[in-house]
């Protein structure tokens, strides 16, 4: 449901490291068109958008799906996939409808949803909400009709995970290892890794950026 804007500490953290930032907002998302939406769409869109071969590539949730099918053409130098949505299966006729009924989420439930965000945090996600077109959650069931775990890391991967992911159950981090994928946790943190706990997120990127 969320746009670039969410990344409104990272992007800039980035930034002083020397790294040009390029924040995407999907299709059907923030500032991007309106159209067919689907897992390979949302990842042809990333081919066709973003600069070839970039030094570092950062996807989280839905993000990291599309990010995950165009990692081998966008061919960056290391990816890092934050509590990735690659396996939703059977639950996704159920989310479809629970985040298309978010639209009009009121400042008090995003709130209690997630306690540990700034006020700054929930100003963007009204903001985003609101932009946010809600037919993308309606591609959820085809999307995920198949898995959507890669099945090897195509570059050197990094996959962060909430504490605990409701995405990624441990036995399937430790598939993810067994592959070659490299997988760390925030402590304490939920979905929305960056925004929980920002220093701590920050914190796990070491060695990666």
């Amino acid at each position: 449901m969320s746009d670039h804007r969410t990344w409104r500490r990272v992007a800039p953290a980035l930034a002083d490291k020397g790294y040009r930032v390029v924040g995407v907002d999907l299709r059907g998302h923030g500032a991007s068109g309106r159209g067919e939406y689907g897992a390979e769409i949302w990842a042809d869109d990333l081919v066709e958008t973003l600069p070839g071969s970039p030094e570092l590539a950062i996807g989280h949730s839905l993000g990291a799906m599309a990010l995950a099918l165009a990692v081998e053409r966008l061919a960056p130098e290391r990816a890092v996939y934050c509590d990735p949505a690659w396996e939703v299966g059977e639950n996704a006729h159920a989310a479809a409808s629970a985040f298309a009924s978010f639209k009009d989420a009121p400042r008090a439930m995003i709130t209690g949803f997630n306690p540990r965000w700034e006020e700054a945090d929930v100003d963007v996600e009204l903001a985003t909400l609101a932009a946010w077109d809600p037919a993308t959650a309606y591609a959820l069931p085809d999307a995920y009709a198949v898995s959507r775990t890669p099945a090897r890391p195509v570059v050197p991967s990094l996959v962060m995970l909430a504490d605990s992911s409701r995405l990624v159950s441990p036995e399937a981090a430790g598939e993810l290892r067994q592959s070659g994928f490299e997988v760390r946790t925030v402590p304490g943190a939920g979905h929305t890794l960056y925004r929980d706990d920002f220093e701590g997120f920050m914190s796990a990127l070491d060695g990666w950026i």
